[in-house]
């Protein structure tokens, strides 16, 4: 008889089912939104926003100082262009630092909502049940009392003053639990901390938006100064993403008097502006009050801010012309040597109306003046420098022109240095070089006279209106105020379990005195350095007992 075995082959196991492509495409969000509001995620773009903001530290940035954007990109053309497009010289406006920007602020908010409603469910929820074997805890102590269980917990109740507790009993009541917790500032600090990191965030981005900032030079010598009427009469201005530059703070500022102190070494010390100023209440009478402005102590006027940001020298000189008439200018002039002061800078001269036939004669005899001024003059041959930054010895060496100063050709003009092709093309021609003390003068050959009568200085004031600067300055006091919280305050539990001896140990006798078993427990919810010596302080003052006794740990 023979006998044949058939073997079926196992079956395949069964595929999931497919997913439709809207609920991956959900759970593709879901765990893209979880990632991004996670701490780690905000803390790592916190720290990203830190090391983005490096180059705007190292780099010149173009809404500061757009002139060394330009001599940086000059100097090296082919890497100054590849940092140009990739918005290195605008970084606190380019794409990436707000992309970043906002992604942190998405993950803050996201990260801090619902723990800020987990927190306030943890208020809510009493302290949890003691544990069955309170021996197993880090911190324990065991000891024998003489009165009753209940007598025991409610005395060290009143122990625990500042302390969450709950009091639970057994339902014969033969045995009772203490439940305390302490420290829910922790969370709170820390809350409170990503909280106001967020507002923050808030009042700087409402600043950027709805600021702005202008920057102006103005002569020390008590004449007209500027008003915040448009922004034309700044020598810079930059508006916030929402401001088109009407609506500025009336504001009239003219300045009366600068001082600067100066170190043996000519390094600066203090400067001072003396600044009269009115305001919109002051215009109607056409008063003016008096004030002094310093380095960090800016002139407050109806939330805007008018700051000291640097100065110059501003030399005078008296054109005199064959018919007599004069024409006097002061202009500033730009420091080319920070340490001591040697500035470079022009000076353009019309002639007086009438003085020539037609407007094409007019223009043909301009006078120019382009050269160096030294406020401390020294002279290495005859060649001009300066020793000393302060206003004790003044000289200019300086080559003067006629001819066309281009100003009547359209093109922009730089106020330190005149336009080379009007000398390349012949149309403004030199007509001597020459050093000059205050009242010296050199004459032309048509008779013209120009002196130098000496120099005034300037003071470049920027005038900024932040909205949010009070509450950036709330946001960051409650930041510190909240990380110190969450710094120092420790978030601890303790239980005690009060019960009969002989309930739990059957050979104690019953005419033993000490009749009540009391455990104390102790649990810190994060690894802190001294909770054992304030769980020990804590011990002696609910159970008594050695402070060297062991807890047995």
């Amino acid at each position: 008889m023979t006998m044949t075995a058939t073997m079926s082959a196992p079956e395949a196991p069964a595929r999931p089912p497919r997913q439709s492509p809207l609920r991956r495409i959900l759970a593709v969000v879901r765990n893209t939104w979880r990632g991004l509001t996670s701490m780690r995620t905000a803390l790592m773009l916190l720290f990203l926003l830190a090391l983005a903001a490096i180059p705007g530290a190292l780099l010149p940035q173009r809404s500061l100082n757009a002139q060394k954007v330009d001599k940086y990109i000059a100097d090296r053309p082919t890497l100054g262009h590849l940092m140009d497009r990739a918005q290195l010289f605008d970084v606190f406006s380019s794409f990436w630092f707000t992309a970043i920007y906002a992604l942190l602020f998405i993950s803050l908010i996201g990260c801090i909502v619902p723990r800020v409603f987990d927190h306030y469910t943890a208020l809510r929820t009493p302290p949890v049940a003691a544990p069955r074997r309170l021996s197993r805890l880090p911190h324990h102590y065991s000891t024998n009392v003489e009165q009753a269980p209940a007598e025991v917990i409610a005395a060290a109740r009143k122990q625990l003053r500042g302390w969450r507790v709950v009091e639970r009993s057994s339902d014969d009541d033969a045995q009772v639990t203490l439940s305390a917790e302490k420290g829910y500032f922790r969370e709170f600090g820390n809350l409170v901390f990503h909280l106001a990191l967020v507002g923050l965030l808030v009042a700087i981005a409402v600043g950027k938006m709805f600021g702005y900032e202008g920057n102006v030079i103005v002569i020390a010598d008590g004449g007209p100064g500027f008003c915040t009427s448009s922004i034309s009469a700044f020598d810079s201005f930059r508006a916030g993403n929402l401001i088109d530059g009407t609506g500025l703070t009336p504001l009239c500022v003219r300045v009366k008097d600068f001082r600067a102190d100066y170190l043996p070494n000519g390094e600066a010390q203090m400067f001072t502006a003396d600044v009269s100023y009115q305001t919109a209440q002051n215009l109607a009478d056409n008063t003016w009050r008096d004030t002094s402005v310093q380095v960090n102590h800016p002139l407050r006027v109806e939330g805007d801010r008018v700051y000291v940001q640097g100065h110059g020298y501003a030399p005078t000189f008296t054109v005199t012309y064959p018919n007599g008439q004069t024409r006097t200018q002061s202009v500033q002039w730009e420091p080319t040597g920070d340490a001591t002061f040697l500035s470079s800078g022009v000076m353009r001269f019309d002639p007086p109306g009438g003085m020539y036939p037609s407007d094409a004669d007019n223009r043909k005899n301009q006078i120019a003046i382009e050269g160096l001024f030294a406020p401390t003059a020294f002279m290495h041959g005859t060649l001009l420098s300066s020793s000393y930054p302060a206003l004790t010895d003044p000289a200019v060496a300086v080559d003067i022109y006629r001819g066309e100063t281009g100003l009547d050709t359209g093109r922009s003009q730089s106020v330190f240095s005149l336009d080379p092709e009007m000398i390349k093309q012949g149309r403004l021609v030199k007509q001597t070089r020459v050093n000059l003390k205050p009242g010296e003068s050199s004459t032309l050959s048509d008779g013209t006279k120009v002196r130098f009568d000496g120099a005034k200085q300037w003071a470049n004031l920027q005038v900024s209106h932040d909205p949010a600067q009070q509450w950036v300055l709330v946001c960051a006091v409650t930041m510190m105020a909240g990380l110190l919280v969450s710094l120092l305050v420790k978030r601890r539990r303790i239980w005690l379990r009060a019960y009969p001896a002989d309930e739990r140990d059957p050979a104690e006798t019953p005419d033993d005195k000490r009749r009540t078993v009391v455990e104390m427990g102790g649990l810190a919810r994060t690894d802190q350095a001294g909770w054992g010596g304030e769980f020990d302080r804590l011990r002696v003052r609910l159970l008594g007992g050695s402070p060297t006794e062991s807890t047995g740990e």
